[in-house]
């Protein structure tokens, strides 16, 4: 399988923890880029740091690698092989699908070695 493509992303994202009956703030769906998921125990928001949300619990300075798409329902591997090269790197992440392509979050600080990592693994990143 060839390695694909990342693109990080040049926003700081936070992840946000919401009672699963809150309200979606306006400014979240005015955002370029936000994730939202809800279970019947919570919701979650990420979107820019720089959007206020009131969750009980957040999570900030995390970026976002995109794998550069359209990714096709049948290639399978993808989201494996890149999470299972950043773990031997220590390189803790997030992973988020939508139906185009995937996103990979990792800690601000963690950026350099997910980066490395990748890029000696032959994944290119732009």
């Amino acid at each position: 399988m060839s390695k694909q493509t990342l693109q990080l992303l040049k926003q700081e994202f936070t992840i946000h923890s919401l009672d699963n009956d809150a309200t979606v703030p306006a400014a979240v769906l005015a955002c370029d880029v936000f994730f939202i998921a809800k279970t019947s125990d919570e919701l979650s928001i990420v979107c820019p740091s720089s959007i206020e949300v009131d969750s009980f619990a957040a999570e900030s300075q995390w970026r976002a690698f995109e794998i550069i798409g359209p990714l096709g329902f049948s290639l399978t591997g993808i989201m494996a092989n890149i999470s299972g090269v950043l773990a031997k790197a220590n390189v803790s992440i997030l992973t988020i699908s939508t139906y185009d392509t995937d996103y990979i979050l990792v800690k601000q600080n963690q950026i350099q070695t997910a980066e490395k990592a990748l890029t000696k693994d032959g994944y290119l990143l732009l």
